[in-house]
């Protein structure tokens, strides 16, 4: 599909044109107002308007994928609706028993269903050309797997850019056991972005001009704004701008996508739809909150009401009260929240970027009004972002108990075998690899930023979630410590909009061989000035998190890496088969920031022979 490109040509009317054309206008005086051909139709569904089905009930479920005309925000947009509706419906799973999914793909292309977070065989994973050949048009495929898990999850396409068109929607597995989260009512939330824009015109855009969308951007027109806002002379700020330059990187650099193009959306609802979410003052409600957006990280508060955190990536972990959290793209949180009274409140999601924002409501009944909080300011990134801390900061992180920032960590244990589980290195410096012309910024320094909220985030006095505050409910199983780590780069180029793995996109790159039954932890080291949210299929990630104690560390399915981050996550290698491993952003994935996971009998030997 081409850009929409509105143009017209000047013409000499003749004297007959003249007369024709002014007769039409006076007879259009005349009639009723014009009717678009689609307005003259029967009213085209909203989004939003999805139902619930169960995948472990006798005779399992039907999911049917098609184009459809849907109201967006109350415009017409041409959608991928999954049963109908964007998001498709809820999905719910009872823990220790079998799915059953049939997925009618009436699309006139290819597609596939991804159920993001859940542990299955890995001809069940969805993902074309890794763990199936994708579902043709006109086809059905049945998903058939067991569940061995409980909590929040999503599910999505995992085939081209079809998830921008909407093809996503939330997974709720109940526990065979008691459920350790007391809570009266839930609510699904459902957060995501759209556009109007065919995604793969969007993809171009970038690809062509770097910072398409971001109109934010430091100008001579707002240096005024920018002295206000940070106090700093018109010196200091000249002498940052042009320190930025010399690096060719932006401090606005935030958001690839912004609300230039986006409408946010919540349950399906733009903002001003508002959708309302139903609890009496005392009860306690349980919010299961997915980030099913393709590039958008949200940062989530409810004005005058504090949310307590209980799971994070479908895990249970230790209540944690707080006033705001940032979920990345694909991250799930439960939180618990109260109303201490009959008054209405507002569900704020507001973007990181702050171009926009998607809400709802939260009250003891429909039509409720409640205050919508002002914008904050869009933040700006720090030389702190780009790895290149003061000479203090280094200081204090080294007061930390962390050892020096040249330090190389190994590839393989030492002395018992086993690699460290506390206390691990806090930062370090980059090395000579410069990644290729596929890596066009490297942080001096990586470096831990675990109790960092994020940019934009904890100055204004409210709490806000990190992951140095996330500790599991209970030990999971297999936390022995790893035998064999390695480090993996996080590079990519912003103004040719390529990103990767160790400067390679998927297309340039080998497998990532895990070897079966090994426990195994990978670095991550991230190279650019943009978070990414990194996902493994198939296995958990234990994330070092900075417990006393290594197994209470969390475990979760999307790690969110920040600017110029050293993140480390161990691995128990348990699922023979290829899987996916990637960055989150979808035109991130796209651009090549993807690699395949083989998990093999030993690392010189082939892959494991999986029938099912």
């Amino acid at each position: 599909m081409k850009d929409d490109i509105m143009y017209s040509k000047t013409k000499t009317l003749s004297r007959r044109q003249f007369l024709f054309t002014t007769g039409l206008v006076f007879t259009g005086m005349l009639l009723p107002p014009f009717r678009p051909i689609w307005a003259a139709q029967p009213a085209a569904k909203s989004t939003g308007e999805f139902g619930e089905l169960n995948a472990t009930d006798p005779g399992g479920i039907d999911l049917y994928l098609e184009h459809k005309d849907l109201l967006i925000g109350g415009k017409p947009g041409r959608a991928i609706a999954i049963n109908g509706s964007i998001p498709g419906p809820v999905i719910r799973m009872q823990e220790g028993k079998e799915a059953l999914i049939r997925v009618h793909n009436r699309l006139d292309e290819s597609s596939s269903i991804h159920w993001h977070g859940i542990l299955l065989p890995f001809n069940m994973d969805g993902v074309p050309g890794i763990s199936f050949p994708g579902i043709p048009a006109g086809e059905t495929f049945t998903y058939r797997y067991p569940i061995r898990q409980n909590g929040t999850y999503w599910y999505h396409s995992h085939t081209g850019l079809q998830e921008q068109l909407g093809h996503y929607g939330q997974l709720i597995v109940e526990p065979a056991e008691a459920d350790p989260v007391g809570y009266d009512v839930e609510h699904s939330i459902v957060l995501s972005d759209w556009t109007f824009e065919n995604p793969h015109s969007v993809l171009r855009k970038l690809k062509t001009m770097e910072g398409y969308y971001n109109f934010q951007r430091p100008t001579l027109a707002n240096i005024d704004d920018q002295m206000k806002a940070t106090g700093m002379s018109l010196s200091e700020v000249l002498g940052k701008r042009l320190a930025w330059d010399r690096m060719r990187m932006d401090p606005t650099d935030i958001a690839d996508i912004t609300g230039a193009t986006y409408t946010y959306l919540m349950n399906g609802k733009a903002a001003h739809e508002n959708p309302t979410f139903i609890a009496k003052p005392g009860q306690r409600v349980r919010l299961r909150i997915v980030n099913a957006s393709t590039m958008t990280f949200y940062d989530v508060r409810i004005p005058g009401l504090p949310m307590t955190v209980v799971q994070a990536d479908g895990q249970n972990i230790k209540p944690v009260e707080t006033d705001e959290f940032r979920i990345g793209v694909a991250e799930t949180y439960d939180v618990i929240v109260t109303l201490p009274d009959s008054r209405a409140y507002t569900l704020f999601a507001e973007t990181m970027d702050r171009s926009g924002y998607a809400r709802g409501t939260l009250a003891p009944r429909q039509g409720m009004p409640a205050e919508l909080p002002e914008q904050r300011r869009r933040p700006m990134l720090t030389m702190a972002d780009m790895g290149m801390m003061m000479h203090g900061e280094m200081e204090d992180m080294d007061g930390e108990g962390h050892e020096g920032m040249n330090q190389v960590m190994p590839s393989h244990a030492s002395g018992d075998g086993q690699l460290p589980t506390t206390n691990l290195i806090g930062r370090i410096k980059h090395g000579p690899d410069q990644h290729g012309p596929a890596s066009i910024t490297m942080a001096q320094t990586a470096y831990r930023r675990l109790d960092y909220p994020g940019a934009g985030l904890g100055d204004d006095g409210w709490r806000v979630l990190t992951y140095s505050q996330l500790r599991v409910l209970e030990e999971p199983p297999d936390r022995r410590p790893p035998t064999r780590q390695f480090d993996l780069h996080l590079t990519g180029n912003m103004h040719k909009y390529i990103w990767g793995f160790d400067g390679k996109k998927w297309s340039q790159s080998d497998m990532i061989r895990f070897q079966y039954g090994e426990r195994l932890r990978i670095n991550m080291i991230n190279d650019t000035m943009m978070s990414h949210p990194i996902h493994l299929h198939g296995m958990w990630m234990d994330l070092y998190a900075g417990a006393e104690h290594y197994g209470d560390n969390p475990r979760k399915h999307t790690v969110n890496v920040q600017p110029s981050e050293l993140l480390t996550v161990d691995i128990s290698a348990d699922a023979p088969g290829q899987w996916a491993f990637h960055c989150h952003l979808l035109y991130h994935m796209e651009a090549g920031m993807f690699r395949t996971v083989a998990v093999v009998r030993s690392l010189e030997g082939g892959l494991i022979n999986v029938k099912s």
